[in-house]
């Protein structure tokens, strides 16, 4: 079935790079780094997942070809930094991270199928998308990487991902899929947060 980029919801790739860029610069401000920093941080967070994907499906990488991206990411970097930490949430970064998720997934999806690629390795494609940058942004402070909590994440970007393409290869009209697979996705996230939700661990020997 053909499909066009545009039958997914213009604002997923806009809300995914904010969520992610706000999440990677409250990263860099807990640890009391400067604002560039913090830049720094917001921009790996909310473009490596994307930069990843681009590559794979071999397309032009999305925050070389225009500086919106960027501006956008230092903008919400400054912005993020300069309100004083006790003002945010404790867990204010994982729902942040959670919405960017939802977003990237369904929005990274819908690029690769726009780009030709198969449904399945479309679904790959969201998932790299949703969760790389975060991975990179855990890597880089030095924190215990958030997919190492055990938490529904990976899962939760698949389930986002896997319900977008469905629906769309299925020819729900558009913005249904990416809406309802961004919800999902998010529901599916917001509760691993609230109740700890786990797959079963491996079991060892």
């Amino acid at each position: 079935m053909p499909f066009s980029l545009s039958a997914a919801l213009p604002w997923l790739d806009i809300a995914g790079l904010s969520v992610f860029a706000v999440s990677g610069a409250l990263a860099a401000a807990r640890r009391r780094l400067d604002f560039v920093g913090a830049c720094f941080f917001a921009l790996v967070t909310a473009t490596g997942g994307g930069t990843l994907r681009d590559v794979l499906i071999g397309t032009p990488v999305f925050w070389m070809t225009s500086p919106a991206p960027v501006i956008l990411c230092v903008v919400v970097a400054i912005a993020t930094w300069c309100v004083p930490l006790r003002w945010w949430p404790e867990r204010a970064l994982d729902w942040f991270d959670a919405v960017g998720l939802a977003a990237y997934a369904v929005y990274g999806a819908a690029k690769a199928l726009g780009a030709g690629v198969h449904p399945v390795p479309a679904i790959a494609a969201g998932v790299a998308t949703a969760c790389v940058g975060g991975v990179m942004r855990d890597v880089i402070a030095g924190a215990p990487s958030v997919m190492m909590r055990h938490e529904l994440y990976v899962t939760a970007a698949l389930i986002a991902a896997a319900t977008f393409v469905s629906l769309a290869g299925f020819g729900l009209a558009a913005p249904g899929p990416a809406l309802f697979g961004f919800l999902v996705g998010f529901a599916a996230r917001a509760a691993a947060i609230h109740w700890h939700l786990t797959l079963p661990p491996h079991r060892g020997r």
